[in-house]
């Protein structure tokens, strides 16, 4: 991974690979060998084709708040671009919208065929609405009921496939040889690509002395068009991406050198679910991303909680994993004024409480512990008073008698708690333990 300030005479990108073969990593990618420099982009994807998408998004998208943060990540000075407040809640309204003012009557006459894991079809679908175009998108058939409804409410025919994202592409690819229609890739297009680097631009505007933009990666649009604008107007601004770790496909990509699909994809964040990058995008990101990281679900979840207490914002999986790596230290960002980009808003109410739940725990706000105590009167008030004088809450009790190996007299105490961060949940457990209770794992 290198980063350049203008597009290099020869790139080092990706070619075309028809099918998904050869060798499996330690990490469960099938590396797939790609030749070099047979997608070129540096003729196609130029700072002039950027600003022309600005010129043509500047009445249908908004410029998204710049928003700076105090307690979120207190090792570096950091901000957030609020994408999460965009027109269709996500980013990917921009890439759509410009690929499709860009075609011509005949090609919109055929219709539009799009594949995606939400956010992207709500994009197409609002600019085909705009534009009078038929579309017709593909879905996986886990995507959230939300973004399946939204789509649906802008017009747009939706089919549901069984599997992941990159099996509605495959049914997408299909539908469209058969139909003819114009494919919107998701984040594999010049054209797509540019107009997400409109963000760059932004920011650019807004942070002109930015030291660092973190965005999240599923195929590597949204940071090919960041990164390629950032680095050619302020070559010193560090550009990293951030994977969810059941989902790192670019992130192999660009440690083994060539262009990786991924064996299986696990994580909640749909939005970058992606088993294989784009072709574009892996030869973008190899010379323009300084570097990849990937988080954990769990940190993805704390993160989101972490948005919603201290900004006040509601960030999806996919659009909170930057803002992880930020909190988790995955960078080198001490001292630094940052920009992380939340890319959507777009989480489905069902898992939204469970998500929180996880972060809670992630953030040490939510402990279980378990007492082996004798069975007598008394105990249950003693631990409890232990317990609010530390200034905690008990939110369940569970009381289980003793097992096999313990006093005939024995029982389990299992209790749930509020406390306010990990320290002081390890304060209340050596309280327990100094007052003669013994802390055990059983359940």
């Amino acid at each position: 991974m290198a980063s350049n300030t203008t597009a290099p005479a020869e790139v080092t990108g990706a070619a075309e690979v028809t099918a998904v073969t050869g060798t499996t990593d330690a990490a469960g990618a099938v590396v797939c060998p790609v030749r070099i420099r047979d997608r070129e982009y540096s003729s196609l994807l130029t700072l002039d084709k950027v600003y022309q998408a600005a010129h043509v998004l500047r009445d249908v998208v908004r410029t998204t708040n710049v928003i700076p943060t105090h307690n979120l990540a207190p090792q570096c000075d950091l901000h957030l671009k609020a994408e999460n407040l965009q027109v269709t809640g996500s980013f990917k309204v921009r890439g759509a919208t410009f690929k499709i003012a860009g075609l011509t009557e005949e090609e919109r006459s055929r219709g539009v065929i799009a594949c995606s894991a939400g956010n992207h079809a709500q994009g197409v679908a609002l600019a085909a609405q705009k534009t009078g175009t038929a579309a017709k998108i593909f879905l996986p058939a886990t995507a959230p009921l939300s973004k399946v409804e939204a789509t649906e409410a802008l017009g747009a025919q939706i089919v549901l496939v069984d599997g992941v994202y990159d099996d509605a592409f495959d049914a997408a690819i299909a539908c469209q040889q058969e139909t003819g229609a114009v494919f919107i890739h998701p984040f594999d297009d010049i054209d797509v690509i540019a107009g997400q680097g409109t963000i760059g631009l932004e920011l650019m505007e807004q942070i002109p002395d930015m030291d660092a933009v973190v965005v999240p990666v599923g195929g590597g649009g949204l940071i090919s068009g960041i990164a390629y604008v950032v680095k050619s107007l302020n070559p010193q601004c560090k550009v990293y991406g951030v994977q969810a770790q059941g989902a790192g496909s670019m992130t192999a990509a660009l440690q083994h050198h060539e262009r990786s699909a991924l064996s299986h994809i696990s994580t909640f964040a749909d939005g970058i679910a992606v088993k294989c990058p784009g072709e574009y995008t892996y030869s973008i990101c190899a010379d323009y991303v300084d570097d990849m990281v990937t988080v954990s679900d769990d940190e993805i979840a704390a993160a989101i909680l972490a948005l919603m207490e201290q900004q006040k914002l509601v960030a999806e999986g996919a659009g909170a994993v930057a803002i992880a790596a930020v909190m988790y230290d995955k960078l080198p960002l001490a001292g630094k004024k940052v920009c992380a980009v939340i890319s959507g808003g777009n989480i489905d109410v069902n898992i939204l409480s469970r998500v929180i739940d996880r972060g809670l725990l992630m953030s040490g706000r939510r402990g279980d512990l378990t007492l082996e105590l004798l069975d007598k009167p008394g105990q249950l008030k003693e631990v409890s008073a232990i317990i609010s004088d530390l200034g905690a809450n008990v939110t369940k009790v569970l009381h289980n008698p003793g097992g096999e190996n313990t006093d005939i007299n024995g029982c389990y105490l299992s209790l749930s708690l509020e406390t306010r961060n990990y320290e002081h949940l390890r304060t209340i457990e050596n309280a327990l333990k100094a007052a003669g209770y013994k802390l055990t794992d059983n359940r």
